[in-house]
């Protein structure tokens, strides 16, 4: 179950949208209105065909070079074209012909609508889990996001591994997904039903994890969940008790980041600078930070800001010559007990 059924699936099986038998590949969050106000630029029939299942527009997009994986469409495409104007690029890439012929009749109709003197797209037609076989150079991407697809690949190792090697230094993979609180069993990831539903190749969130940081991406950060609605009560059936969620991920390409957050003493200020963001600054789901306010950061956030296209947007405060442990109350605490308590004698965890 792979290429071949996705292909089907999303060119023939559905035509639009309102085909989508649960809500996993459809986008319930409430846009900033930059995105909004993008989206209403967006040919009617790209967004008639859209299956993402979040929002892929991270900030500070101005002049970026930036992938999409699996831009069916090309509805994300034709928003970032927006947000990175026209100094900036957007390739998509995508396996199924009907829903890049989609995309690229309305290439014109785009780049007259924004005012550009050139198109900023790209489309090839490729599989996302074979990215060698496309003529991209590594190291050229600034940002790659994926919305709803990574679940469909079979070799998923092989698309982290991809988008290691095409992002620059400092880069990050922003992508939404669709997760499982356990791992999916064989006999239901051969569905081709729950697989074109993004069910099927839904990973464990653990093994997600472990295959991210094998790619070199270390601490992944989780920006946004919510768990998926499943209005067809066949497809209830077959997945209960497993519970699912839309998930969106940011993954920097940094070198060495530490397993824990571990506590320097650094701190950084934001200056209410990136577009759109004027009072709050989101990094995470754990990591909202005011303008102007000093805010204390783990040696790994420290390096997500300071070495990435986010670093003009803050000051930065103090170094990390020096190491006071743990970061409290952001990572993992200090196993061992307290001198004078006793170790527990429970079970696992």
């Amino acid at each position: 179950m792979g290429l071949d059924n996705a292909r089907a699936y999303y060119g023939e099986v559905l035509t639009n949208s309102a085909d989508l038998r649960t809500d996993a590949c459809l986008t319930s969050e409430a846009p900033p209105l930059a995105i909004r106000q993008a989206l209403s630029q967006v040919h009617e029939e790209v967004r008639a065909r859209y299956y993402g299942c979040g929002l892929v527009a991270p900030q500070a997009l101005e002049g970026a070079r930036i992938l999409d994986l699996g831009c069916g469409s090309g509805q994300d495409v034709y928003v970032l074209a927006q947000l990175t104007g026209p100094q900036g690029h957007v390739v998509g890439v995508d396996a199924t012909p009907q829903q890049l012929e989609v995309a690229q009749r309305h290439a014109a109709w785009h780049q007259e609508r924004f005012g550009y003197p050139a198109s900023n797209v790209t489309f090839l037609e490729g599989d996302i889990a074979q990215l060698e076989a496309l003529d991209l150079q590594p190291g050229s991407f600034d940002v790659i996001v994926s919305n709803c697809v990574i679940n469909l690949v079979e070799d998923k190792a092989a698309v982290f591994a991809a988008a290691w090697r095409l992002l620059k230094p400092g880069g990050e993979l922003y992508f939404s997904d669709v997760y499982a609180d356990r791992r999916v069993p064989e006999a239901l990831r051969r569905d081709p039903v729950l697989h074109g539903e993004c069910l099927a190749g839904a990973l464990y969130w653990g093994d997600f994890l472990s295959l991210a940081k094998a790619a070199g991406f270390g601490d992944p950060r989780l920006v946004s969940d919510r768990p998926l609605g499943l209005s067809d009560l066949r497809v209830q059936e077959m997945v209960a008790p497993i519970a699912f969620f839309s998930a969106t991920y940011r993954l920097f390409k940094l070198e060495a980041l530490e397993p824990a957050c571990e506590d320097y003493g650094q701190a950084v200020r934001y200056l209410g600078t990136v577009p759109g963001s004027p009072e709050v600054f989101t990094l995470d789901k754990h990591h909202t930070i005011e303008t102007g306010k000093v805010f204390p950061v783990c040696g790994n956030t420290w390096r997500m800001l300071a070495e990435t296209r986010l670093a003009d947007h803050f000051d930065f405060i103090g170094d990390q010559t020096r190491h006071y442990g743990v970061f409290k109350g952001c990572g993992l605490e200090l196993p061992f007990s307290p001198p004078g308590e006793a170790g527990g004698t429970g079970g696992c965890c």
